[in-house]
């Protein structure tokens, strides 16, 4: 499956969900909440449950943590760290950032992680925090506009409206 497929299908997946669009985004923004806040392979631990509880897209909740993958964490992740350490008057560098996140990559082992600096791990958090707070409500108008878009054009027996 190409990249161009792959967002078909995710695009199909979310306008298409049969939940109301306001909880179809409730999940997307469910789980660009989550995928900002919560460390990377615990997001669906957290994100999925909680989109369950709720009775919001799943499918949201699940594809909206990926914003963190393993190809974007390592510029997410030490910039949200720099950022709030900036805000926070702490001198990160980028290199420090990455050495420190390639050494828990490297282990992954929750003995790496918490031997990191108390400042980095605080500034890493509410970072994640800021990104969350930031990108979740433009995720939820986004996503609910789109599905109410996709479905007023769309007439009862699933042909495109003129």
């Amino acid at each position: 499956m190409n990249l161009g497929a792959f967002f078909r299908f995710i695009w199909r997946k979310m306008v298409r969900d049969p939940l109301p669009p306001e909880d179809v985004a409730a999940g997307w923004a469910l789980g660009m909440f989550v995928g900002c806040s919560v460390p990377f392979g615990l997001q669906l631990i957290v994100s999925v449950p909680f989109a369950m509880m709720m009775r919001i897209s799943k499918v949201g909740a699940t594809v909206g943590t990926f914003i963190t993958n393993p190809l974007t964490i390592w510029i997410i992740y030490p910039a949200q760290t720099m950022a709030m350490g900036w805000l926070l008057g702490r001198d990160f560098s980028w290199d420090y950032i990455l050495q420190a996140m390639r050494g828990v990559a490297e282990n992954s082992d929750w003995k790496t992680l918490l031997s990191l600096s108390g400042d980095v791990v605080v500034c890493f958090i509410l970072g994640g925090l800021a990104l969350a707070a930031v990108l979740t409500p433009i995720t939820y108008f986004t996503v609910r506009t789109l599905v109410r878009k996709y479905r007023s054009g769309r007439s009862g027996n699933g042909t495109r409206l003129p």
